[in-house]
């Protein structure tokens, strides 16, 4: 008969509400990797991966995120998977919605997730599960997946929290400095483009794991598009980059994607020539901040505009 361990599964609750959840896992379970954050925000992914789009519940709140590995474990996924499933509706949480590995959208949804890295948080693209789930405020995140010797367990909690600052009282008049001209403050992305050689498109927004870019105004975009305008023959290179969730080459597939993203967005609506512009991916052998921090990951995902050709 299997024996099991129980470990405590963490909320940062609201006040008023229900205990934390304790959750058994098998025995031998081993906490690897854990991170906390207050006043953040979470997309809860709540619907499967399909063209190019994924449903999310967009949460702002208090997270927390705990990886178990449990080794030598020769339970599938699912038998790992289903006991947990039990508690958390025994708690009373509601199942929003639940999947398995293809059903989920496979190597898209995955990369959607924003998980503990590797090797904490193993994910095998062929085997795994996830279920999202609500209980009043509070929701939860858990994946489940193997490799050919261990098996691995990601839970994600999340309150939901009033997380807007107060306003603070008028302070006593103080001297302001002067506002610098506007060229000083965002400089020019072309002339930064020709001294640096490369210009990372900082206004860019990329949930991890997504290559999808929103409908915003990017002032970046239309910075760049005036450049290569006035200069016909110069050639630019959108590079992605991404954080160190997953493997290379799953990262530098999807930072090629975020470029082609970029490059597509300049031709259709800023009307940049394809001619001028290509799209290429690097993953997470860039890195600009660590990725031991969700500050850090944001600030990895991203893509540059690196000048492959000196214009006349």
């Amino acid at each position: 008969m299997k024996r099991w361990l129980a470990l405590p599964l963490i909320c940062l609750a609201a006040p008023a509400v229900a205990a934390p959840l304790q959750l058994t896992l098998p025995q031998g379970a081993m906490v690897s990797a854990e991170r906390a954050a207050a006043g953040t925000s979470y997309e809860m992914r709540i619907g499967p991966w399909q063209e190019d789009s994924l449903a999310s519940q967009h949460l702002e709140g208090s997270r927390t995120d705990r990886a178990w590995r449990l080794r030598g474990n020769q339970e599938t996924s699912l038998q790992i998977f289903a006991p947990l499933r039990a508690q958390i509706e025994a708690a009373g949480y509601a199942v929003v919605y639940e999947c398995e590995t293809d059903a989920c959208g496979g190597f898209d949804f995955r990369y959607a997730l924003d998980l503990l890295p590797e090797p904490e948080m193993h994910v095998d693209l062929g085997d795994f599960r996830y279920l999202a789930a609500r209980r009043g405020d509070d929701w939860l995140a858990l994946t489940v997946s193997r490799s050919s010797e261990s098996g691995f367990v990601h839970l994600t909690n999340f309150t939901l929290q009033e997380v807007a600052a107060p306003v603070p009282a008028t302070p006593l008049a103080a001297p302001q400095p002067s506002p610098q001209p506007q060229a000083e403050q965002t400089s020019d992305l072309g002339t930064l483009l020709e001294a640096e050689g490369a210009v990372p498109l900082d206004d860019l927004v990329f949930e991890s794991g997504a290559a999808a870019l929103g409908n915003n105004s990017y002032e970046t975009l239309a910075s760049l598009a005036d450049y290569l305008a006035m200069h016909p023959d110069a050639r630019v290179a959108l590079v992605g980059h991404t954080d160190n969730s997953g493997s290379l080459a799953g990262n530098i597939a999807l930072s090629k994607r975020r470029a082609e993203a970029v490059r597509q967005r300049l031709i259709s609506v800023h009307g940049v020539s394809p001619a001028q512009l290509s799209a290429e991916g690097a993953g997470w052998l860039a890195p600009r901040a660590s990725n031991l921090t969700p500050e850090g990951r944001e600030q990895n995902r991203r893509v540059e505009a690196v000048l492959a050709s000196t214009p006349k």
